[in-house]
């Protein structure tokens, strides 16, 4: 690699280190550039819990999410690069420390070609960055290690000066399993693939936001894990029960007592006040919480024997948000519910949204073209081209509060 590629690379990241305040989006940013300018199918930045001796995948990029693993400090590529402070690749590079195994291999993802460096700040070995499978099949050279290590001093430094403040969110149980899922149409004699091989985990109790340009898959995954679409192949687990291939009835049962949804179209009865448009999918759900109860979780007491047509933008979409969590749902899927609405409405929308998943517990999976709106959540599912490009743990997730567009 020549000087000048070198040096453009290097002041791309250290540009991307600065100019972003969060700490977890600079490290994204660093990750996103590295894959690009090396060419690597995989990718990961794990860092150190001092007080459990174990490290933490907070951002992984590819085709598996790596952000719910842990892994014992000094035990394969990650660990050892992290416990000894020198770099591990395979096949090995002059230099550099050779290791058999990594996490890509343990979770079932062959590594021909591997570099994992330290991440040292001036103190002590705080993690590591990953990456895998060039993309052009060849080995990793040396410039291309020293490259890389570079690039990990100077998020290092970044990280030491923002300070490293790890995940507080705990993963929960997993109540949703999508592997492998694909997803195709047919028009004629052209096939057109929508979802190509979906490999994600949803956990109780947390809050995820999708990211992805029109026309990735966003709404295509959505559907087929609310139920109004099939994967073409793949396997849907849903609460450890196979639901690939549901019947009517378990489609039916599953839409109205397990999941809510929020659109960006209200979909309110017009002819019915905001109380009796709550009361209507209280009286078809099987265990729903009580009418005023859903009204206050999104504060609407003093709107609620309003029409909707007597009702602002922001006050029919807490009706709907009302809706949906009468149902008393495990999960409620939430597709661009702020994009009609302005910044200070969307606000209000998205308050609710933070008091669901604190008070009741709801996990909510959410669309949104919104950057902003994905620094409130726990985790951050990215798609590109029908594929999960990459998953991000926030380190420090903000308040409905705290964000701005």
């Amino acid at each position: 690699m020549k000087n000048t590629k070198q040096t453009a690379l290097i002041y791309r990241v250290m540009m991307s280190l600065l100019d972003v305040e969060q700490l977890d989006e600079a490290l994204s940013g660093t990750l996103d550039i590295i894959l690009e300018s090396l060419s690597c199918e995989l990718g990961a930045v794990w860092l150190l819990d001092e007080e459990s001796g174990m490290l933490k995948c907070v951002i992984s990029a590819g085709e598996v999410d790596l952000t719910e693993i842990s892994v014992e400090n000094g035990i394969g590529a990650e660990g050892i690069a992290t416990l000894t402070g020198q770099s591990v690749s395979k096949p090995a590079i002059e230099g550099a420390i050779s290791a058999d195994g990594c996490i890509f291999d343990e979770v079932g993802v062959k590594t021909r070609t591997l570099l994992c460096v330290p991440l040292n700040t001036t103190k002590k070995y705080i993690g590591c960055i990953a990456v895998a499978n060039k993309t052009s099949g060849e080995f990793y050279t040396a410039e291309e290690l020293d490259l890389l290590e570079k690039t990990a001093a100077l998020a290092a430094l970044t990280i030491e000066e923002k300070g490293l403040i790890l995940p507080n969110h705990k993963h929960g149980r997993t109540i949703i399993s999508l592997r492998d899922i694909r997803k195709d149409y047919s028009s004629g004699d052209t096939v057109l693939h929508v979802l190509k091989g979906i490999n994600l985990d949803i956990y109780e109790n947390e809050f995820v936001v999708v990211l992805g340009e029109s026309g990735c898959g966003k709404s295509t995954m959505m559907n087929i894990i609310g139920g109004m679409d099939y994967p073409t192949s793949g396997t849907l687990i849903v609460e450890d029960k196979d639901f690939s291939h549901p019947t009517e009835k378990q489609l039916t049962d599953y839409r109205r007592d397990y999941l809510g949804f929020i659109f960006q179209s209200y979909n309110l009865m017009p002819n019915l006040t905001a109380r009796e448009n709550i009361r209507f999918i209280a009286e078809i759900t099987k265990d729903p919480l009580p009418v005023d109860e859903a009204i206050r979780l999104v504060g609407l007491e003093e709107r609620a024997g309003n029409y909707p047509s007597q009702m602002s933008g922001g006050q029919q979409q807490r009706v709907s948000i009302a809706r949906a969590l009468v149902k008393n749902p495990k999960m409620i899927l939430a597709d661009e519910p702020t994009a009609a609405l302005d910044f200070q409405t969307g606000q209000e929308v998205l308050r609710v949204i933070e008091r669901i998943v604190k008070e009741k517990g709801t996990t909510v999976i959410m669309i949104t073209h919104n950057v902003e709106i994905a620094k409130m959540a726990h985790r951050v599912v990215k798609l590109r081209n029908g594929q999960i490009s990459s998953i991000k743990t926030n380190l420090s997730p903000l308040s409905a509060d705290e964000i701005s567009w």
